[in-house]
């Protein structure tokens, strides 16, 4: 099937300049990457862009910190992190930085445009100040005793300790997380973008289609908390481009971090002559840009950054995809654990077409959390790359070299290769929508049905008899057409090992040869393509890991102040998001292993069988499914994070096993009387418990 060529663009969210990547942030370059590598091998026109984010305060202190210009340490991070992407196997078309000449003079013009056309706004607003570095504090550079719980040592916009948020002026005792000088108030005076007088704009824009739902619904509360005009400018000194017109005042670092995708592009654009700038940016461009990135910056990616470009007459982007967070065994990622895994770390232990495989095994186009089970991640990549891709070729290749001149068979039925074939479009479509888990599961299920066929063929039995070395040429071949098929499907995830496969079979492996009559081609002699996951090679990552990220003697300041989850940065943005999934909670902190508890305490568990008379939808909650549970004349309501895994119709009339003890939680989506038990790695591999057959509602579990 031929489709037209289209003209795509597409970004990752661009990593910030003050620290190394980690396998958080890979979940994000690897998906984007499966999904330009995919329509590239379509025939699209397709241009994978991003660059570092290297602007603002916690820079510009980094840099103090350790003695050097700003310009040189993100130069330096810069060269690590494009490093670490190409052993990753990430193909960026183009890396550049935001600290860059085209991204000072794009920022400028739509500055420009936006202020002309009467969207920036000025106004005087009093900040807190610290007297001996002068300069304005940040709400994450101010540190104090928390005014509602009086914890000490709490941040400037919300406490660690009770959850609650705050004004920084609020704050009891503040003290400058830079200096530790008493702060003052001081005046001056900020430039504002008018966010609301694009409302309407992005209410139609926001459930056009170009969001995910769960997305387009969260941001639903934007509107009902009224938008405020944004703060998009910062004083000196601070690392980042001056304002036009407005000596001392600097551009905040999230004005023009968005715009480094279109200085990327441009710096891109000016390497060749075939592609026009305008062609993928004008407001009647026909082309379509996508943008990957993570739930804790959706709102600036789906409200500033489409606004910004309405405003200055330029198009918006065609969707925005967002994920979810990366675990660490069930758990967010921990440096006493060793599960904070930089992604030097990984490539100095590990293949990195495992961890490409694992995360596309596990991704969907939900924004459901990923967990990364070592054990599991182990068990998958043995299983499927090496037990079922690549043995096909492991155990028949032999026999062609060795007794076949090195030379494919003609095949008289070739029904299995042409069912195999038959689902292109099926997979086309799963990447595409970038289901890849779903993909995955296609292609492995294909896998093991070539697998059965050779098991069952035992061409190595075959070759034992005169008469049958017909048909042991003939079985082999099919074989290894099925692994070209199959290893063509896969190309996107596992560059490097299709690499080695084209070699072996020596020919390209594209989506248009996929029906290749492959009579007589010649294959080269078979190499050990993939080694199975060693498990002390993990053990030794984690170990490494823990060395590696030990606490340093960096302030406080700076462990927090990653511009990415400075929540203080942006006066307009909700204090808190009301979600069972909180867009701005982050899973990379530390998170030791809760206190053990007696078995005496574990007895007072009341675990009972539980019949699930009604199962529905929350309307507003990604995770969440409400369940009416019958236990044997009592029914209790539970809301339970299952939502991934199940649709309401699978669960209605199914027992399972529920805490009926525990206390009752009062949500925002109604009364919450007891727990559902539920087993798995996350996302849709999560299964609710169920008892054996005989098992009665009511019936207590021992």
């Amino acid at each position: 099937m031929t489709q037209s060529q289209r003209k795509i663009l597409v970004t990752s969210a661009l990593p910030y300049a003050n620290g190394p990547i980690h396998l958080g942030h890979m979940l994000e370059y690897i998906q984007t990457d499966i999904w330009s590598r995919f329509q590239k091998m379509r025939g699209h026109e397709c241009h994978y862009i991003c660059a570092d984010d290297a602007h603002g305060t916690p820079i510009m202190l980094k840099a103090q910190q350790l003695g050097i210009a700003p310009e040189a340490m993100i130069a330096q991070v810069q060269k690590e992190h494009e490093q670490d992407f190409a052993d990753f196997n990430v193909a960026f078309d183009n890396f550049h930085s935001t600290h860059s000449d085209e991204n000072r003079e794009l920022a400028s013009d739509i500055y420009i445009k936006l202020r002309d056309a009467g969207h920036i706004k000025t106004k005087t607003i009093s900040q807190l100040y610290d007297p001996e570095k002068s300069m304005f504090l940040p709400d994450r550079f101010v540190k104090g005793t928390c005014p509602k719980c009086k914890s000490d040592d709490q941040y400037g916009d919300n406490c660690d300790s009770c959850g609650a948020t705050y004004s920084t002026t609020d704050l009891i005792n503040p003290r400058s997380a830079v200096s530790g000088a008493t702060p003052v108030m001081k005046d001056t005076e900020h430039f504002f973008f008018d966010l609301p007088a694009f409302e309407g704009m992005l209410k139609e824009w926001i459930h056009s289609g170009s969001l995910q739902s769960e997305m387009a619904n969260k941001l639903n509360e934007w509107f009902e908390q009224g938008l405020q005009q944004w703060d998009i400018s910062r004083d000196a000194p601070y690392f980042g481009f001056e304002i036009p017109d407005a000596p001392g005042k600097y551009f905040y670092v999230w004005l023009d971090a968005p715009i480094g995708y279109m200085g990327s592009f441009k710096n891109f654009c000016a390497k060749r002559t075939d592609i026009n700038f305008d062609d993928f940016w004008a407001k009647d461009s026909s082309a379509e840009v996508y943008h990957f990135i993570g739930k804790d910056i959706v709102y600036f990616h789906s409200l500033f950054w489409p606004a910004m470009l309405e405003g200055a007459g330029l198009r918006k982007p065609t969707s925005v995809y967002a994920h979810g967070y990366v675990t660490v065994n069930g758990a967010k990622m921990s440096k006493s654990k060793g599960t904070f895994i930089k992604a030097r770390t990984y490539l100095d232990h590990l293949d990195p077409e495992y961890l490409r495989y694992y995360y596309a095994a596990k991704l969907s186009s939900r924004i459901d959390d990923l967990d990364l089970n070592l054990e599991d991640f182990a068990q998958r990549v043995n299983s499927d790359l090496v037990g079922k891709l690549v043995n096909l070729a492991s155990r028949t290749a032999g026999f062609i070299s060795k007794r076949f001149d090195g030379k494919l068979a003609a095949v008289k039925d070739n029904s299995l290769a042409e069912s195999f074939i038959a689902k292109q479009e099926v997979i086309a479509e799963f990447y595409e929508a970038r289901e890849y888990g779903k993909a995955m599961r296609e292609i492995m299920t294909m896998a093991d049905i070539a697998n059965g066929f050779v098991a069952e063929q035992a061409p190595w039995q075959l070759v034992k008899e005169d008469d049958k070395q017909a048909q042991a040429h003939e079985v082999c071949s099919i074989a290894l057409n099925l692994f070209r098929i199959l290893t063509t499907y896969l190309k996107p995830v596992l560059p490097r090992l299709s690499q080695d496969v084209e070699a072996f079979m020596q020919l390209e492996l594209t989506w248009a040869n996929l029906a290749k009559d492959m009579t007589a081609h010649e294959i080269a002699p078979f190499k050990a393509m993939m080694q199975r996951v060693d498990l002390d090679k993990v053990a030794a990552m984690v170990d490494a890991s823990k060395d590696n990220l030990q606490p340093t003697e960096a302030p406080k300041a700076d462990k927090k102040a990653d511009k990415k989850v400075d929540k203080s940065a942006d006066k307009s943005a909700p204090k808190k998001v009301s979600s069972d999934a909180p867009l701005t909670d982050s899973p990379l902190t530390d998170d030791p292993i809760s206190d053990e508890i007696s078995f005496e305490d574990f007895a007072k568990l009341d675990l009972r069988i539980a019949l699930i008379a009604k199962a529905e939808h929350v309307a507003d909650a990604d995770k969440l499914l409400k369940l009416q549970l019958d236990l044997g004349g009592v029914t209790k309501q539970v809301f339970a994070g299952i939502k991934s895994a199940y649709a309401p119709e699978d669960l209605e009339g199914k027992l399972t096993v529920m805490v009926a003890n525990l206390a009752p939680r009062k949500m925002r989506f109604g009364m919450s009387e007891g727990m559902v038990l539920a087993a798995g790695p996350g996302g849709d591999e999560l299964w609710i418990l169920e008892p054996h057959q005989g098992a009665k509602p009511g019936m207590r579990v021992k």
